[in-house]
Order: C-alpha cells, then sequence, then structure tokens
C-alpha cells in the first residue's frame, strides 16, 4: 500500500509539473502571438510609408527629402529585422516549452500506466486469494458432508 502511496504522489507531482509546463507554454505562445502582431504593425507601417511616399514624390521631390526617405526606410527594414530576431527567440522558446509539456505528459502517462499495472495485479492477486479460500471452503464443507455420511451409514 505504501508503494501506491507513493505513486500516487509521483502523479500528484508530475500532473502539477505537466500544469506548469502547460502555463508556460501558454505564456510563450501568448508573447509569440504579440511578437507577431508587432512584426505586422510595422511591415504594414513600412508599406504605407512607401505608398505614401510614392504619391507624394510624383508631385515634388527634392535631393534632400529623398534621402531622408531613404534613411527613414532603412531603420524601418532595420526595426522589422530585429523584430524578425525577436520571433526567432519566440519560436524556440514555445518549441522548448512544448518539448518540456510532451516529456511532462510522457511522465505522467508513465506513472499512470504503472499505477494501473499495479491495481490490475493486485486485483488478480485478490481474486486468486478469494478463489483459494472458496476452494478451501468448498473442501471443508466436502469433507463434513463426507464425515456426516460415513456416521449416518455406521
Amino acid at each position: 500500500m505504501s508503494g501506491q502511496r507513493s505513486l500516487l504522489l509521483a502523479i500528484d507531482l508530475a500532473t502539477s509539473q505537466r500544469d506548469e509546463a502547460q502555463t508556460q507554454l501558454q505564456k510563450h505562445v501568448q508573447a509569440q502571438t504579440f511578437a507577431q502582431d508587432q512584426m505586422q504593425q510595422l511591415q504594414q507601417y513600412a508599406q504605407e510609408t512607401e505608398q505614401r511616399w510614392l504619391q507624394g514624390a510624383q508631385v515634388s521631390t527634392s535631393p534632400e527629402m529623398l534621402q531622408h526617405h531613404y534613411q527613414f526606410m532603412a531603420r524601418l527594414n532595420q526595426a522589422i529585422e530585429l523584430q524578425e530576431g525577436v520571433l526567432a527567440n519566440h519560436q524556440q522558446r514555445v518549441n522548448a516549452a512544448r518539448q518540456v509539456l510532451m516529456q511532462a505528459e510522457f511522465r505522467l502517462m508513465s506513472f499512470k500506466q504503472v499505477l494501473a499495472s499495479r491495481q490490475a495485479t493486485a486485483l488478480k492477486a485478490r481474486g486468486r486469494q478469494e478463489q483459494k479460500q472458496m476452494d478451501e471452503l468448498a473442501g471443508l464443507q466436502t469433507q463434513r458432508q463426507q464425515r456426516l455420511q460415513a456416521e449416518n451409514e455406521a
């Protein structure tokens, strides 16, 4: 029984570890989603800025304005590249968190299988013990009946 209690304790611990791993995965997925939203906003802003520039440049453009626009777009592209690095970092964290979650779930399933196996073995042992007791009882009853018959015949 002590072995079963320690196994149940291990299952409880594995369950809480799995739940914590799920929580961490959710946090990383949310952070990744936020970073992806930021990336989309940056890309959309760059696209809108480029469109506005093209429309305004058709009317009039000076070399200074053109240089300013190129510098601004270069910095915006740098921000997009930095955000791509952030996204890659978040993807690595999400993948690592998924791996931790899978390991935690595997460990929990393993403990549950061991518990089920032990319970099945204990159930079989109880069944064999009960069958043995029933056989012994039947044997005793048969002996009593034979003794009573022998006494009645004598």
